[in-house]
């Protein structure tokens, strides 16, 4: 097995500054891909912009990422840093910003191609150097190759095809003391979903199984902290970023797998946040896994069936579905074989009207 990560994944206290020769080193001019306002008010943005004024490196701001972030963005961040004469990107805030900076990194490395670059898997496309900041305990960006895009075109969230790792990742906890509590639990539910979607996972191995369970491990450590209204403290955020690294390094390896994929739909036509729609279905797909695959589950996150289970992370991220959408979020699923075969399990239809019937909404 190749275990691909970024060249650097760095994690102390003010390690963007303190590391900002490594920062440097990446070229000349930095496009900064990030949100429109976390980044500005947790000191992530301010923190990558001294980084680079200490060495006297360029940089243009480019703060129009939204959440689950479009093709139409990648290529509107991608004309402002072609336009701006930057030769390296720094993606800063959460997955969507991340994933935004991957994609941006390969388009401005090939300029006169259009989209299509992105899902062209004929394709074998390079990419500008690039580093991550993350200000989030969600999707382990930092240390995957992935870039999930909202493809408006087709009404759903898709992977690009290609995989780009950072060429750093700078790893501050801090950054999540200003967070909103809702913010950090959605976020936090997406992780300990990619630690079981990929330690229930077709291509688990060793080493995806050992990443998964460092994180759970961490993860439980938080539990009173999400389930409570206490605000967080700095080794609580430090524990929660590093879980969220441990589920990125699992997932870089197998993929995620049927939760995420109902997930896209329940995002894109219900307008619900990623980290709740992929936790709403944590619970019917542990039940149907393996029954000593689940019991190691349950045991490493502290939980004493899949209905606590369930129930912990819709009390913390809380979700409302119509049932019409949980139903088209199946019949989807259903006819994607390559996601169906991400599963250990037989995923027959019977096994995901079960894992859909598992949800637990709000109200």
């Amino acid at each position: 097995m190749i275990f691909f990560m970024p060249a650097k994944v760095i994690y102390e206290p003010d390690c963007v500054v303190s590391h900002s020769r490594d920062l440097a080193a990446l070229g000349s001019h930095a496009l900064i891909v990030t949100g429109h306002n976390s980044s500005k008010k947790n000191g992530s943005l301010d923190d990558v912009i001294t980084a680079l004024e200490m060495h006297g490196v360029k940089y243009t701001v480019f703060s129009e990422t939204e959440e689950n972030p479009s093709v139409e963005t990648i290529m509107k961040a991608r004309d402002m840093g072609l336009s701006c004469g930057a030769d390296f990107v720094i993606g800063v805030g959460g997955g969507s910003a991340l994933d935004a900076s991957k994609a941006v990194a390969v388009m401005m490395k090939d300029p006169e191609s259009s989209w299509e670059l992105m899902y062209d898997s004929s394709a074998s496309p390079q990419h500008l150097p690039l580093a991550a900041v993350p200000t989030t305990c969600g999707t382990g960006s930092e240390v995957t190759g992935v870039s999930v895009l909202t493809r408006h075109d087709l009404r759903t969230k898709m992977s690009m095809v290609h995989k780009v790792f950072p060429d750093i990742a700078l790893c501050d906890g801090k950054y999540l003391l200003t967070a909103p509590k809702h913010l950090i639990a959605n976020t936090a539910v997406d992780a300990i979903s990619h630690m079981i979607e990929s330690y229930i996972n077709s291509a688990a191995s060793p080493f995806s199984r050992m990443c998964a369970d460092s994180g759970m491990k961490l993860w439980k450590s938080c539990k009173d902290f999400l389930a409570g209204d206490m605000p967080i403290d700095a080794k609580t955020a430090n524990d929660l970023l590093t879980a969220s690294t441990f589920g990125g390094m699992a997932i870089a390896q197998t993929g995620t797998t049927l939760p995420h994929a109902l997930s896209y739909t329940l995002t894109y036509e219900g307008g619900i946040p990623h980290g709740a729609a992929v936790g709403a279905f944590q619970r019917g797909y542990l039940r149907n896994a393996d029954r000593s695959d689940r019991e190691h589950i349950l045991s490493l996150t502290g939980f004493a069936d899949t209905d606590e289970l369930g129930q912990f992370i819709a009390d913390i991220s809380p979700v409302n579905v119509p049932q019409e959408l949980l139903e088209k979020a199946a019949e989807i699923l259903l006819g994607n074989p390559k996601k169906l075969a991400s599963c250990p399990y037989n995923a027959n239809t019977d096994v995901i009207r079960d894992i859909i019937g598992g949800v637990i909404c709000s109200g």
